[in-house]
């Protein structure tokens, strides 16, 4: 079960843009749309990201808006050759090095843990497709109530090992549910066949096969090699915190550009890294896994790609089979729901009707917040949120969580669009409705 709010996810699951059946177009790229749309997304401090968009194999659009570095003194624009950490996007490249290493003979769908690992639990009966399609059991090592205070310090093989020892959630087969513990224990069983660290294989395997310049295992940010950093939004874009990236590994340490993820998955789908029948594994889902990729459908098209969250991070990039069409996006700073942004993207990619937001808001005077201050609880919720104000700007708290702030849409109401949360206020009975993905709890202000 997935939190009811409020961090953003390290590394996210699979993400769906749309689906309703019409007929479909033959779409012609607006690229004046598609920079409308930037436009206000950077105007109204929507999000700070870039995108790329690649048919027939060739490089049809690439923007970037906002900034890839923000200090006190320097801002430093984004460009098209930012590079971004991409999360969990990276399972797509591991799980490409291990289909590889199956045609070669050396792994096998079936092929145990234990020939690797004997001593995570059920290894014995964890197969290496239990790994790709998250049907391992495994406990979701980002998931621990502790992570949170570890991510900034580097780990060894070793101790992020011992770290996957915890009970497992279910028996191997039984069900599907996400663990980023599986796409680890698969970047270190590619160490192991190769004979060589994961950036190594990396190179060898993918990035120099086909050209990806702006494709790498990550290390601490650098700004001097165009590497972004990465914000989160509290009435402005402040410094996230900074995974060491020897803990996501081969699920999420990746560092690339849109354009770059767009040559990756055109590559993948046209048999430049793996056989057709490698790539049809890969995309034939179970429980809506599959191996290494999800299905993004957006109403009659198909696509198959990821989505990854890091820090500030947040990324989306698919490819349209039918279309010979990839779409990736990547942003280091999010306002607002970034599937929605994408959909916006793809209206305009497949001249669906689609009106440009305008992302209106309301404005408040800072005394105009003074009735809604105050410690929030609900019976339902393990936690409380706190909401207090900076300057005209109301801040939410949830208990153990980062602050956030709110953007007034409404009278009494407030939204964190990025992570789908709403509040509404009854100030008069001390009450505050938080909703988010389709669940609602009602709170109650404690007395002073």
């Amino acid at each position: 079960m997935r939190r009811p709010l409020l961090l953003i996810a390290l590394l996210c699951a699979e993400v769906t843009f749309t689906q309703v059946t019409f007929a479909q177009q033959s779409p012609a790229l607006n690229t004046a749309k598609l920079d409308s749309l930037l436009t206000i997304v950077e105007a109204k401090d929507k999000a700070m990201t870039s995108i790329a968009i690649l048919k027939d194999g060739k490089l049809a659009y690439s923007k970037a808006v906002g900034y890839s570095t923000i200090t006190p003194t320097v801002k430093t624009p984004a460009t098209p050759d930012t590079k971004y950490r991409i999360g969990s996007i990276s399972k797509v490249f591991t799980g490409t090095m291990i289909f590889q290493l199956i045609e070669e003979d050396k792994l096998s769908l079936t092929t145990p843990l234990s020939n690797f690992y004997p001593k995570i639990p059920n290894a014995t009966k964890i197969t290496i497709a239990n790994l790709l399609n998250h049907s391992s059991g495994l406990f979701n090592f980002t998931n621990d109530s502790t992570y949170s205070k570890k991510l900034a310090k580097a780990v060894t093989h070793e101790e992020l090992l011992a770290s996957f020892n915890a009970k497992p959630v279910f028996e191997p087969g039984a069900k599907h549910e996400y663990s980023n513990t599986n796409f680890v224990l698969l970047g270190y069983i590619v160490e192991k066949l190769d004979k060589k660290t994961y950036p190594a294989a990396l190179k060898t395997r993918i990035t120099n096969k086909i050209g990806l310049k702006n494709t790498y295992y990550g290390g601490k940010i650098n700004p001097l090699n165009k590497e972004a950093n990465s914000y989160l939004w509290s009435g402005s874009w402040q410094p996230a915190t900074e995974t060491d990236m020897t803990i996501p590994a081969g699920a999420g340490a990746l560092v690339s550009t849109p354009a770059d993820l767009t040559k990756f998955l055109d590559a993948l789908f046209n048999g430049k890294l793996v056989s057709e029948k490698s790539v049809t594994a890969m995309k034939t889902m179970q429980e809506g896994f599959g191996m290494a990729l999800f299905m993004m459908p957006f109403y009659e098209r198909q696509s198959f790609g990821h989505n990854g969250g890091i820090d500030g991070f947040q990324s989306q990039a698919s490819y349209f089979p039918d279309d010979k069409i990839a779409v990736a996006m990547i942003s280091n700073g999010v306002n607002t729901s970034l599937n929605t942004l994408m959909i916006g993207v793809l209206s305009i990619v497949f001249n669906r009707p689609y009106a440009i937001p305008t992302f209106e808001s309301i404005t408040l005077k800072s005394e105009d917040l003074d009735k809604y201050l105050g410690v929030y609880a609900s019976p339902q919720l393990p936690i409380k949120i706190t909401i207090t104000k900076k300057d005209a700007t109301l801040i939410g708290q949830a208990t153990g969580q980062p602050s956030f702030a709110l953007e007034a849409t409404k009278a009494d109401e407030f939204k964190l669009e990025s992570i789908n949360v709403s509040l509404t206020f009854d100030p008069a009975k001390g009450l505050m409705t938080f909703k988010q993905n389709g669940a609602t709890f009602i709170m109650t202000r404690e007395k002073l």
